[in-house]
């Protein structure tokens, strides 16, 4: 591979985004004439939107369901993260709303975003319910989630999708209330074409891929999977649950977000594995997992996410971004050894899951040689020019 020059991409066979860091491997992502992928024209489009007309339509929204004078206006799950801390100062400081706010945890917090997700409850004055799934069933279903969708994550994205619409079928409450619009990095929408409205099943399309019944082992019974069960379209309907992104309605700029709730309400930032930014899920300590499986399956992770998005935003040139990309998004992360641990498997199982799950992608540039060549040829370019300074 050649690594002369500055900014080249990783993989020289793939396809990436003309303006951002992002390659044609990415989930859903679509390209136009120009080479352009579709988290680059959402941010191009964000620019031409009258976000006062979009401000008024979720003020009138707002407005009617607190007219219901149910116990609760609405619901804002919460994790702690800068994400859920904004909603929160949002909806109740901004528009004065009567939030519950829902917490599920994957039983995988940090100590900063433990304190984070208190300070967010305390700051905000909110009630707050929090389910917490048992330890011994979040390793195995980790272990499960890895050769099921090529992601150890399963549990948190299935839970977060299903909590939330368990305790709003329960309490019957009808309004939710998200953050970031998927229309702003994941490449898979535009905020003129959303294609993905809120509804049941979601969190299962976007992110946790399979539901519960089909978690089901010789390890795990569907009675312990209870807790990321959705409720079904019958209960959904009868209590007329709707979600909303607050990113569809309003200028969403999660770096100034993150100053905002860092500076304002005391948010606190800490070191995440596989980025160089210091808040996406800063809650949680297993990250790196997730985003080194997205490597070792499709060729990118977190670093790439981030480096594309500032460069979109003019943080970065494409140049720099990719730079970033290729440092963090290659770095094999220290909770590997943790997950390998509480799941019983070897590191040479592990990388023969992900190679099972990179096969089935069929994207050619990822084959085994040449990701694993193209990491060892970036590490070597870089120790060489390390050694030249």
């Amino acid at each position: 591979m050649d690594y002369e020059g500055y900014g080249k991409p990783l993989f020289r066979d793939m396809k990436y985004c003309t303006r951002c860091c992002m390659p044609e491997s990415n989930e859903g992502i679509k390209f136009d004439e120009m080479g352009i992928c579709q988290a680059c024209q959402s941010a191009e489009q964000k620019i031409h939107i009258d976000w006062t007309e979009r401000e008024k339509q979720l003020r009138d929204l707002l407005e009617y369901y607190k007219s219901l004078n149910n116990d609760y206006d609405c619901i804002v799950p919460i994790s702690g993260g800068k994400d859920s801390t904004f909603q929160l100062h949002i909806i109740t400081k901004v528009y004065n709303l009567r939030a519950l706010a829902v917490t599920f945890s994957h039983n995988w917090y940090s100590e900063t975003g433990k304190k984070n997700l208190e300070n967010a409850i305390e700051k905000f004055n909110v009630d707050h319910i929090m389910f917490t799934p048992n330890r011994n069933l979040v390793n195995k279903v980790a272990r499960q989630s890895l050769f099921k969708i090529g992601d150890a994550c399963w549990h948190c994205h299935a839970g977060v999708g299903a909590f939330p619409l368990q305790i709003a079928v329960k309490y019957r409450i009808p309004l939710l209330i998200w953050g970031e619009s998927i229309a702003e990095m994941s490449g898979r929408a535009t905020h003129y074409d959303p294609v993905l409205k809120f509804d049941r099943d979601y969190f299962t399309k976007v992110s946790a891929k399979i539901y519960s019944e089909q978690m089901v082992s010789d390890s795990i019974t569907l009675r312990e999977l209870s807790p990321f069960k959705l409720p079904s379209y019958e209960e959904i309907e009868e209590v007329s649950v709707i979600g909303i992104h607050l990113g569809d309605y309003i200028f969403w700029d999660d770096e100034r977000q993150m100053e905002f709730v860092r500076d304002v309400y005391g948010w606190e930032e800490d070191f995440v594995e596989g980025t160089y930014k210091r808040y996406k899920s800063v809650e949680c300590v297993m990250p790196g997992i997730h985003d080194y499986t997205k490597f070792l399956k499709r060729g990118f992770g977190r670093g790439t996410d981030h480096a594309s998005a500032d460069v979109r935003t003019g943080l970065l040139t494409r140049e720099e971004g990719m730079e970033l990309a290729k440092k963090h998004d290659t770095e094999r992360p220290e909770a590997l050894d943790h997950y390998l641990e509480i799941t019983g498997l070897s590191e040479e199982e592990f990388q023969d899951v992900m190679r099972h799950h990179r096969n089935a992608l069929e994207i050619e540039a990822l084959s085994e040689d040449k990701l694993f060549r193209a990491v060892e040829e970036y590490r070597q370019a870089q120790a060489a020019s390390a050694g030249k300074e």
